[in-house]
């Protein structure tokens, strides 16, 4: 695609707002699904969940009707073992598509694994382990993948 060249990305997100009818609640069950720190409290009115190191989901007490959000977590084979197993042991059902009833298959398209569950507050929260959106750079180095051809990321 002309105009598209190589280049490191300099912008990160730093943290999201998710919607939630009970904050503590929701970031604690994301939290434990997921494997990672959560605190009841942080910045602000917000429980939030530590993804890594530079990403923050900041769970927020909402009142008022609020729309049902995607969000999509690339993980490792055995993370993704991690979550399935703890998805299981909370008694959540997934499925194997975005939508649609919870049919306790994971999806194999793509060259990875996914899975999709709508706990906490009706969110569509997606785990994968190979990101459909980009693919891998043909330079081979690995966790390189690219959006565009030259782009980068």
């Amino acid at each position: 695609m002309p105009g598209w060249q190589a280049f490191t990305m300099s912008v990160q997100l730093d943290h999201l707002i998710v919607p939630a009818r009970d904050r503590r609640a929701a970031a604690r069950l994301l939290a434990t699904l997921l494997g990672v720190p959560w605190a009841e409290s942080g910045a602000g009115p917000f429980s939030p969940v530590f993804l890594n190191d530079g990403l923050t989901l900041d769970f927020d007490q909402a009142e008022a009707p609020f729309p049902v959000l995607h969000y999509c977590f690339r993980v490792c084979e055995a993370e993704f073992d991690g979550i399935l197993a703890r998805l299981a042991e909370n008694g959540i059902e997934y499925r194997s598509t975005p939508h649609g009833p919870a049919d306790l298959q994971v999806n194999r398209q793509h060259g990875g694994r996914i899975v999709y569950w709508n706990e906490p507050d009706g969110h569509v929260w997606e785990a994968l382990t190979v990101s459909y959106a980009r693919t891998p750079r043909e330079s081979g180095e690995p966790g390189s993948q690219t959006t565009a051809p030259g782009r980068t990321i």
